[in-house]
């Protein structure tokens, strides 16, 4: 087995509907352009406001892939 190194990257995902759809977000628009994805970590949630109201619920998300320098 080779030994790999990995790199980490945080993103904020966002949604008007909940804090799992914010966190897929991120996920899914890091895996447009990042090749192998490989673990994704909620390191914190928390909410925009308005008017007394939810407007956003956003997600911070640490995502790690496999790092090489070959492309």
């Amino acid at each position: 087995m080779t030994d790999s190194v990995y790199k980490v990257i945080e993103l904020v995902g966002t949604s008007e509907e909940s804090w799992e759809k914010a966190a897929a977000a991120a996920v899914e628009r890091a895996g447009a352009s990042l090749r192998d994805l490989r673990i994704a970590e909620v390191t914190d949630l928390d909410m925009q406001i308005g008017d007394g109201k939810v407007i956003t619920y956003r997600a911070k998300v640490k995502v790690s892939f496999k790092f090489s320098d070959k492309d």
